[in-house]
């Protein structure tokens, strides 16, 4: 038992880890969502988004279920709702 005790102390302690590190840092919108992009053109989006709030990048799906990524200096501005 007490050979456990340093392991499992260790193990309780590194949850907290995640958590100081900001690996859980996105931000689910649900759609529709209209993207504005910096040259003036827009991407609607039918479904969800996912929003980095560390990075600002901004992920979603197209039509075709292809995924797509806009990092916060491709776009000006989004918006989402009906």
């Amino acid at each position: 038992m007490k050979k456990c005790f340093p392991l499992l102390f260790l193990a309780l302690a590194s949850c907290g880890l995640f958590e100081d590190t900001k690996l859980v840092d996105i931000q689910k919108v649900d759609g529709p969502c209209t993207i504005v992009l910096k040259d003036g053109s827009t991407i609607e989006v039918e479904g969800s988004i996912e929003v980095s709030k560390r990075y600002k990048g901004i992920t979603y799906r197209d039509e075709e279920g292809k995924i797509w990524s806009l990092f916060e200096d491709e776009y000006d501005s989004y918006s989402c709702g009906n």
